[in-house]
């Protein structure tokens, strides 16, 4: 499972939690991959959408414009659940190695 696999699994993980807006998505991310692109969290982003594993829609106007909201799909859940699944394996195997101990 490489870093853009775990992000994607990052981002589905946090959608299952409810809608939320790019910039939120991004920002929780950031504390947890400093080092993770605005560019490729909305890549990844829109690739799900893509996939129809998430949905985008205009959120109510606040102070500035709407903001872009994501939803996860039933499909959305499905892909969480096989990329969880992958990385317990990977977890699992590493752990067998000694590796993370």
């Amino acid at each position: 499972m490489l870093k853009k696999d775990l992000i994607e699994l990052c981002l589905l993980h946090l959608l299952a939690q409810g809608d939320q807006y790019g910039y939120e998505l991004l920002r929780r991310l950031h504390h947890t991959f400093p080092d993770t692109q605005e560019s490729t969290v909305y890549a990844l982003l829109r690739g799900l959408c893509r996939e129809g594993c998430s949905q985008q829609y205009l959120g109510a106007a606040s102070d500035g414009p709407a903001r872009k909201y994501y939803r996860l799909t039933a499909q959305g859940r499905d892909k969480l659940a096989a990329l969880t699944e992958q990385w317990r394996s990977l977890r699992d195997a590493l752990s067998e190695l000694g590796i993370g101990e």
